[in-house]
């Protein structure tokens, strides 16, 4: 496949779903920026060791506001064509009532989940090519039209929070040209979604990325399943 001179920073990549999104990326041809949360070696750098060059891995802890500086200062000068933040945890219990659930759990799920990846975003943005795609991993348990049936209820609140906070982002750039999306990935079998998830990697990443690329075409903010299916907000 012809290189690409195309660009992507994933947020989150050392493994599980970013990292197989790094992967498929650096299949298309693309040249991939990858996040790592600490020092130690990830499947992540495995990937690297085999990419040619086309990866490269920055150490970032979402939750760090100054490694977030740390990272934006380092990528100064540079042209991403997309940033796509995939984050992602829960309760201990996710299960778990509201009302059962530590006050310090809360916060944790709220600032991983809806908090920090705004900040990367809002930090990273105006490295972002003007008909680039910034974009985060959501959920379809964060769509509040479509919960009929409750449960997982804190992190269904702190994936409606990204999305909203998402929207209120796009909406502070209605004249420029940039594509913008929440991604709800579907149940698949990662360390949060568990062994039961019906789809594996192999199979949900490929449309998850056929998806990211064709919304560079549309410009403004969409909440897609891994279809291209617009999710109800």
């Amino acid at each position: 496949m012809p290189l690409s001179k195309n660009t992507i920073l994933i947020v989150g990549a050392s493994r599980g779903l970013g990292h197989a999104l790094a992967s498929e990326f650096l299949t298309r041809g693309w040249t991939v920026i990858g996040t790592v949360r600490g020092d130690g070696r990830t499947q992540l750098h495995d990937l690297a060791d085999s990419s040619a060059g086309r990866l490269a891995i920055e150490v970032l802890d979402i939750n760090d506001a100054g490694q977030i500086a740390g990272l934006r200062q380092r990528l100064s000068g540079r042209v991403l064509d997309a940033v796509f933040v995939n984050s992602g945890t829960t309760t201990s219990d996710p299960l778990a009532c509201v009302g059962d659930v530590p006050v310090r759990e809360f916060v944790d799920v709220m600032v991983t989940n809806a908090l920090s990846p705004m900040l990367v975003i809002e930090a990273l943005q105006d490295l972002v090519s003007a008909d680039g795609l910034i974009g985060a991993m959501s959920s379809g348990q964060g769509s509040i039209a479509n919960n009929t049936t409750g449960s997982r209820e804190v992190y269904r609140a702190s994936k409606a929070a990204l999305n909203q906070l998402m929207r209120s982002f796009a909406a502070r750039e209605e004249q420029r040209s940039r594509a913008f999306v929440l991604m709800a990935p579907g149940w698949i079998r990662t360390g949060l979604g568990g062994p039961d998830a019906p789809f594996g990697m192999e199979e949900a990443v490929p449309a998850i990325v056929d998806v990211l690329l064709a919304k560079r075409e549309r410009s403004g903010l969409e909440y897609l399943d891994r279809f291209g299916a617009q999710v109800p907000w």
